[in-house]
C-alpha cells in the first residue's frame, strides 16, 4: 500500500489539470502562433510559466487504484502487475486465464 500522502497529492494534479486545462491550451496555442506578434507570444509564455506547475497533464503518475502502487501498472486496467495477477488467479478478470504451455 502506497503512502496516503502520495495518493492524495496525484489526485491534487489530476483536479488541477482538469481545471486549468483549457487555459493552458489556450496560452500554449498563442504561443505557437507564428503569426503573432513576439512580444504578445512571449507574455503568453510567462502567463504559461506563471501558472502552477502541478497544473500540468504530465506531472500525473499513473498508481494503482487498489493499492496506489506506482511501479508496473497496466494502463488497460488501471492496476499493477501484483493486483492484477491476484484477481486474475481468482478469476474476477472476464477472458484472463493463466499462460500454460
Amino acid at each position: 500500500m502506497a503512502k496516503i500522502s502520495q495518493v492524495n497529492r496525484n489526485k491534487k494534479r489530476e483536479s488541477m489539470a482538469a481545471r486549468d486545462r483549457e487555459k493552458r491550451a489556450k496560452l500554449k496555442a498563442q504561443i505557437m502562433d507564428r503569426t503573432a506578434p513576439v512580444e504578445e507570444r512571449f507574455e503568453a509564455a510567462v502567463k504559461l510559466a506563471q501558472l502552477p506547475r502541478n497544473g500540468a497533464r504530465n506531472r500525473i503518475r499513473l498508481r494503482c487504484e487498489v493499492t496506489g502502487r506506482s511501479r508496473a501498472n497496466y494502463r488497460k486496467f488501471k492496476i499493477c502487475r501484483v493486483v492484477l495477477r491476484d484477481l486474475a488467479s481468482t478469476g474476477q478478470i472476464p477472458g484472463m486465464v493463466k499462460a500454460s504451455w
